[in-house]
């Protein structure tokens, strides 16, 4: 279920979904194999659990159900017999169908190019990340030193962010010119500076934009700006500095970052 697109992979497990919670898609791969094992001890082999969260997982199931998906008895530590009740015979039978039809229609995903591009924004839009500000980029050049490497991005919009990180991570990663990458960066490493105050820092990236949202708190103001590519950066600041700034939806201001202040990932 997971097809090559352009050098990406585009995955789309299946999971079922009640309104007391999930069944994930590894869960229903253990129901599956219950129906065609006859055991719970061989079905947690078959797809790489111990017996204990196999159970688990079981109980769980038929909770979450609201019904019993697996009968089960307990066998000691030759793990008992197992079989699916009827209503756990149609899930697993719809989850069949429906991975039939999700392979159709990544089949059909591989044949057209120009779904890629898409498929990578869907992928993107599922990745989370404590740092409020992640911005996509490709790297355009690597410079390395004995312990670490400056590595530059280009931004949408014609901006550029530059990162410090160790040269393990950069083998780790085996970052090089021309890949896409992530820049992570925590909103409270965000210096903000009005775009014409000429001052002079030690911050190696300087992003400039527009400011578009403000929300004031009782010690900390985050204020958001959009930047020239169309992405969004968000600065947490105090409240002094907020009036000291004057900031106001509208105005121009620059974000100062240090590069060792920005985290770089790759899918």
């Amino acid at each position: 279920m997971s097809p090559t697109l352009h050098n990406a992979t585009f995955v789309t497990p299946i999971a079922l979904q009640f309104d007391a919670g999930e069944i994930s898609p590894r869960r229903l791969a253990l129901l599956d194999a219950i129906g065609r094992l006859g055991s719970i001890n061989a079905a947690a082999k078959a797809v790489g659990i111990t017996y204990k969260a196999a159970w688990d997982a079981v109980e769980a199931m038929n909770n979450l159900a609201g019904c019993r998906l697996v009968a089960a008895r307990h066998g000691g530590s030759g793990g008992g017999g197992a079989e699916l009740t009827e209503a756990g015979r149609e899930i697993v039978a719809a989850w069949e169908r429906l991975v039939v039809l999700q392979d159709e229609f990544l089949r059909h995903c591989g044949s057209a190019p120009e779904d890629a591009g898409l498929l990578r924004l869907i992928r993107r839009l599922n990745m989370r990340t404590s740092a409020r500000n992640a911005l996509h980029g490709t790297v355009t050049t690597v410079k390395e030193g004995a312990v670490n490497a400056e590595v530059s991005l280009a931004l949408a919009g014609g901006d550029t962010l530059h990162a410090i990180v160790t040269m393990e991570s950069l083998r780790d990663m085996n970052l090089k010119p021309g890949m896409p990458a992530w820049a992570l960066v925590k909103a409270s490493w965000v210096i903000l500076a009005a775009p014409d105050d000429g001052l002079k820092t030690s911050a190696r990236n300087r992003l400039c934009g527009r400011i578009t949202r403000i929300e004031r708190g009782a010690v900390n103001t985050e204020v958001v700006m959009e930047l020239a590519g169309g992405a969004v950066l968000a600065a947490i600041i105090t409240e002094v500095s907020a009036d000291k700034l004057g900031c106001a939806v509208g105005d121009e201001a620059c974000a100062l970052i240090k590069a060792s202040h920005v985290i770089l990932g790759v899918d």
